[in-house]
Parts: structure tokens; C-alpha cells; sequence
């Protein structure tokens, strides 16, 4: 696992001449959406934006839809969490990644993280990077479940009190599901 640095580390005092380029840090979440197998193509794209810097963190379930040597950056999951973390003095991984990033990108979102999210429930790493998030930073969430799931009526509410703590929906796109449904 590598160090975590603050954000603006990388800009010495007082030396605009040797100014470093500034990263951009952004923080991917992903859970156990079957949309997750998307995840190196997502993480491919935005490496190729000038001046990010990306990590990700998972869940457990998001982990059976791709291949972790196919993600180029560094992989948080609830591991890493538990090992970081000997004493009292000692870091706390979700406090220091949401330190860390200046955007968070929730791709894909599934019905369960969702409704974990909209509860206050964390009980993994991303659900508590989510819950100690600071609303001054964007949070963009991409919910990614089957259609039926989708049309709940829970799920509605539920997307609703994430937008209502400032967070940002990125609307489901209709097409054909892996299990050959065709919806949202």
C-alpha cells in the first residue's frame, strides 16, 4: 500500500519558478453492481486526463466483476482498512482518503450501497469514506442495478436523500442488462 498524501503536498512554499503541476485527486468507489466489470475501462478514461490522480475503493462484492491487475492505480478495500490501523496514533484510512480527494466518483452504485448510503449505514470502507465525506467536495454517484430494482419505489426515495446531502446523481442510461432485460 503506498503513502497517503494531503492534497497540495506536491506545491513548494515560496518557489513559483519550481512549482510542481498540482494533482487533481480524484476517489472512485465501486460496488457489487454487475456494472462494476466496467471498472478498468473507467479508470483507463480517466487516466487520460491531464492532472489526475486516481485511487479506488471497493467493495468485497464489487471485486467478483474485474480482474484487480487490470486497475492501474491503488486499490483500497476493507483489508486495508483494518491493516493500516495498529494504535491509537495510527492513520484511519477513510478519514485520510476523504482527506485526500478532491472529487469522489460512486461507479457503478448498487441497490444495497445505495440504501446503505441513504441510511448512514457504513459498515466497509467506502460506505464509511461516504459517511465521513466533506460536502464542501463534490460527490457524484452513478446508481447501476436491474430495472426492477431500479423501479422500487424505495429506490427513489433513496436516490432523493442522497441528492438531498448534496450529492450529485449521474442518471442511469436505458439499454440491455446482462440478464437480458432491457431498462434503465
Amino acid at each position: 500500500m503506498e503513502p497517503i498524501s494531503l492534497p497540495g503536498a506536491g506545491i513548494p512554499a515560496g518557489n513559483s519558478s519550481s512549482v510542481a503541476e498540482e494533482k487533481f485527486h480524484v476517489l472512485v468507489g465501486v460496488t457489487g453492481s454487475v456494472a462494476a466489470l466496467k471498472l478498468p475501462l473507467l479508470i483507463a478514461e480517466l487516466l487520460k486526463i491531464p492532472g489526475l490522480e486516481v485511487k479506488v475503493v471497493t467493495t468485497e462484492r464489487a471485486k467478483h466483476f474485474y480482474n484487480a491487475q487490470e486497475i492501474p492505480v491503488t486499490l483500497y478495500g476493507d483489508e486495508e482498512e483494518w491493516q493500516l490501523w495498529k494504535g491509537r496514533s495510527d492513520p484511519v484510512l477513510h478519514i485520510e482518503l476523504r482527506r485526500w480527494a478532491d472529487l469522489m466518483v460512486v461507479a457503478p452504485l448498487d441497490a444495497n450501497t445505495l440504501a446503505k448510503v441513504a441510511s448512514g449505514i457504513c459498515d466497509n470502507l467506502l460506505t464509511c469514506v461516504i459517511r465521513a465525506w466533506d460536502l464542501s467536495k463534490p460527490l457524484l454517484f452513478c446508481p447501476a442495478m436491474n430495472t426492477a430494482m431500479w423501479e422500487h419505489p424505495i429506490t427513489a426515495r433513496q436516490v432523493e436523500q442522497l441528492k438531498g446531502f448534496g450529492y450529485t446523481e449521474i442518471p442511469c442510461v436505458v439499454k440491455k442488462l446482462v440478464c437480458g432485460d432491457e431498462g434503465q
